[in-house]
């Protein structure tokens, strides 16, 4: 955190206090927000309001954040560091903690629902106050800047995120969804969260090498393989054949399977066909059935009745 750092970080919170009080006790400062309200910017010039619809989505927190995080994923990938990565979800969280409760805390209406004319419309349960769109902006655009590795690129970088910023917390007033005030203390919020950054570079430098180190663990791991049980073979066995050598005899006294030797000459039996001794084709002996079919019948007498002859 250099001297100059500091001394802008200071001038910064400031500004920031001095918006939060002027709007506290409703000073000239609201009811400039009351008058550029009514004049109603979106009006006065309707033919860009398409365009601006959209150009807004720059300080949405969603798209935005997954653009540069993309972007800061490929910057870590190639310089192989998570420092990009790591910084870009840190000013998130202050981000999020810093401006989230700002809003939650003051509670300020915005353009289209305030109730009084000249009120500051603090304390009505509003989330407004100050503008989100305006503080992402000015944070997602800016850590590109922060992050740049030489100091053009960082200039130009800057340059960019300024005019970026500038321009959607000007389009939330032009929409009529945020007070020109809310645009103000917006921008001063994101510019904090910038500044404050290099206070916390030792404590992600301290988580650095803890991820890596976790990451190095979880592939090292081997994964667990399952080894299948041997498959049982039932094997014959010869009534009165002894146990083979190294094959002690089971606890019920019954000797093991015995594997019957193999003729030399005899073909391996195929895995399908029953265990035993099998012939080839041509040395079986056909079987030709000789005579009728029916078994004769002594008895029986072609044409006579069926009912046996008897003596008398």
């Amino acid at each position: 955190m250099s001297r100059h750092r500091v001394v802008l970080f200071s001038a910064t919170l400031a500004f920031y206090l001095a918006i939060v009080v002027a709007v506290l006790v409703t000073s000239w400062l609201v009811r400039f927000d009351w008058q550029v309200m009514f004049f109603r910017p979106y009006q006065q010039w309707p033919e860009i309001h398409g365009f601006l619809d959209y150009w807004v989505v720059l300080g949405q927190r969603g798209p935005t954040a997954v653009m540069v995080a993309a972007w800061l994923g490929w910057r870590s990938w190639r310089q192989h560091t998570l420092r990009p990565l790591l910084m870009f979800g840190t000013a998130l969280l202050l981000l999020n903690a810093t401006v989230g409760a700002a809003k939650i805390g003051m509670g300020r209406l915005g353009p289209h629902y305030a109730t009084v004319i000249g009120s500051n419309e603090m304390g009505q349960g509003g989330d407004i106050f100050p503008s989100g769109h305006t503080a992402n902006a000015v944070v997602t655009w800016g850590i590109l800047a922060y992050l740049a590795s030489t100091p053009v690129t960082r200039r130009y970088l800057s340059a960019l995120s300024a005019v970026v910023s500038l321009s959607v917390g000007l389009t939330t007033v032009y929409l009529g969804t945020h007070w020109l005030s809310d645009v103000f203390l917006g921008w001063a919020a994101g510019l904090l969260i910038l500044l404050a950054l290099p206070w916390f570079e030792p404590l992600v430098a301290r988580v650095e090498p803890f991820v890596l180190g976790l990451r190095d663990r979880l592939r090292a791991r081997p994964p667990a393989a399952s080894v299948p049980a041997p498959a049982l073979v039932p094997q014959r066995t010869s009534p009165g054949a002894a146990p083979a050598s190294g094959n002690a005899p089971s606890p019920g006294g019954e000797q093991p399977p015995v594997r019957e030797p193999v003729a030399a000459g005899r073909p391996r039996t195929p895995a399908y066909l029953a265990p035993g001794p099998h012939t080839a084709r041509y040395e079986r002996t056909p079987v030709t059935p000789t005579g009728p079919r029916r078994p004769p019948h002594p008895e029986r007498v072609r044409g006579a009745s069926a009912r046996p002859v008897t003596g008398a």
